[in-house]
């Protein structure tokens, strides 16, 4: 996990007016052209922690069927080196890889924080839940101005939308307790929507905040204690890393419970609404795409997801003894039975 300070006012007015410019830029799957003569070389990092090695392979077959898109035949057109490991493998990892000549690296989740030290001029497309810029990955969302760009699934307008969907589902009360890292890159953007969407909705907020794994053992009883009526888990590594921990605890407290990603919801909490997987690494095959044709990470916009999903585990949800509302039922993309 990489620490990162809380953004200021002008800091977050900053992504704010990118992210602003970015919806403004033209689509970025250029007509089709001719591939390069040569066989290409792409180095994937892969991430084994949040949801082991089988979330990592979902995540690679999605890119390959996005390079397959655009007219990349694995084989003739690319060649793919895969490496996967933990974050503090990361760099030697990644250095692996540069030395055996790839044309760019694709590094997943927290292994962009390693590849970025050994890289040197090699492209990298990163994918990560913070804000990049916080981060000190690129300079700005619309002009990276390095040799890295990607995809980012920080929004205010998720983060909202995940305590609405909440609120929808709650039988009774209106105390949620929110945890989340106060080291994750961009918290503070999302620590502001959040409130912000309480306060629309008239819930009480108590924030339980984490700097590392340990403190989960201090803030579940917190928790517990407090009396909450529902669980807001702020999408995080940390957060994706405990998502069983969080669901057994959960049950335990009879707590409806929402983050943001799939595995949150599959590890046997309530509900996710996030980017959809797959959606997500086809838009990192898009910028692969690119860069091998020529283009410059450097003028490459960092995107945000395109394809949002509702995953709701309705055996959760009959567990808890919800009678979840219609409204949510036709809301969702996929039921977990």
């Amino acid at each position: 996990m990489t620490s990162a300070h809380h953004l200021s006012p002008m800091g977050r007015r900053r992504l704010m007016a990118a992210a602003a410019g970015i919806a403004l830029l033209p689509p970025l799957i250029p007509p089709v052209q001719a591939q390069p003569s040569r066989t290409a070389r792409i180095g994937w990092l892969g991430w084994i922690g949040a949801a082991g090695a089988a979330a990592s392979a979902l995540a690679l077959a999605a890119f390959r069927a996005g390079l397959a898109d655009r007219g990349w035949a694995e084989g003739r057109g690319y060649e793919l080196l895969v490496r996967d490991g933990d974050q503090p493998r990361s760099a030697d990892l990644a250095a692996e890889l540069v030395r055996s000549g790839v044309d760019l690296l694709v590094a997943q989740g927290p292994m962009v924080f390693g590849a970025r030290k050994v890289s040197g001029a090699t492209p990298v497309i990163f994918n990560i839940g913070g804000d990049p810029v916080e981060a000190g990955l690129v300079a700005s969302l619309s002009h990276p101005g390095g040799h890295l760009t990607g995809v980012t699934s920080l929004s205010t307008e998720l983060a909202g939308k995940r305590l609405e969907l909440l609120k929808t589902a709650m039988q009774w009360g209106s105390h949620v307790a929110a945890i989340a890292n106060a080291l994750h890159a961009g918290f503070t953007i999302e620590r502001d929507a959040v409130q912000a969407a309480a306060r629309r909705l008239g819930l009480t907020l108590s924030w339980h905040l984490l700097k590392s794994m340990d403190d989960f053992d201090t803030a579940l009883p917190r928790i517990a204690s407090e009396g909450a009526h529902a669980l807001l888990a702020v999408p995080d590594n940390l957060i994706n890393v405990r998502a069983q921990t969080l669901a057994r605890f959960s049950a335990a407290q009879r707590l409806p419970s929402i983050s943001g990603w799939a595995a949150f919801a599959e590890a046997g909490n309530l509900m996710s609404y996030g980017p959809n997987v797959h959606g997500y690494y086809r838009q990192m095959a898009a910028i692969a795409d690119r860069l091998l044709r020529g283009a410059r990470a450097a003028d490459i916009a960092v995107e945000q997801p395109r394809d949002i999903e509702l995953v709701v585990n309705a055996k959760v949800a009959r567990a808890l003894g919800l009678d979840l509302p219609a409204e949510l039922q036709l809301r969702a993309d996929r039921w977990i039975e």
